[in-house]
């Protein structure tokens, strides 16, 4: 059994992911993989896509025959392009409306997952400590802290190691973020130096006739 200790670094370091990347983000991945599984929204959406292709190619006919010369062809095509456009309207609808209630159910379910289940924990294992040292070690007012709010002495508690992982994560992140930039701004320095040399210097004139 994972150790209460693992387990909530791991939930941190989830919720620092989540955070970082963003929420609508995550919406638009689990929404395309959820609309590519055979369910009735990813039918929805292929038959707006085909409903939008067949406005734009009626749009086109439409536009390339005279309306004056060739009227009764045209009104037939305009006639066609109004219904067609009409049902791409409803069916985009519909989709905006099944995307809306699936951002909600995915963010629901996203906070479940995070935030929920970190409040849950702190409330559930308060009492619990997540690790414990020999009493003494500190000043009764940083066993208190260490402890904070209701572990015993000589433990510490979730809600401290929480609050531990979460700036270790955040201060570790940061700097990963930095070395990567670093090395990236080094590279294309590198890169533009190497083409630098490799362009040749024009002489002028006088000194070629000399």
């Amino acid at each position: 059994m994972v150790s209460l200790l693992v387990t909530v670094f791991i939930i941190q370091l989830f919720c620092h992911l989540v955070l970082t990347i963003g929420s609508k983000p995550i919406n638009d991945l689990l929404w395309q993989i959820y609309c590519s599984l055979p369910f009735g929204s990813s039918r929805a959406i292929q038959e707006q896509i085909r409903l939008r292709r067949e406005v734009v190619r009626l749009k086109r006919e439409m536009n390339a025959v005279s309306a004056q010369d060739e009227f009764s062809k045209w009104a037939k095509l305009r006639r066609q392009h109004d219904k067609a456009l009409e049902l791409y309207d409803k069916q985009a609808a519909a989709v905006s409306s099944s995307r809306a209630s699936f951002d909600t159910k995915a963010t629901a379910i996203r906070w479940t997952c995070t935030s929920g289940l970190r409040f849950a924990l702190q409330f559930w294992h308060a009492k619990t400590p997540v690790f414990t040292y020999p009493r003494g070690w500190f000043p009764w007012y940083i066993e208190w802290v260490l402890g904070f709010p209701r572990c015993p002495y000589g433990g510490v508690s979730i809600n401290v190691w929480s609050v531990a992982c979460g700036t270790v994560i955040a201060l570790v992140w940061e700097v990963a973020v930095y070395m990567v930039q670093y090395v990236r701004g080094t590279k294309m320095g590198a890169g533009v130096e190497k083409q630098k040399a490799r362009v040749p210097v024009p002489v002028p004139a006088e000194e070629k006739n000399r």
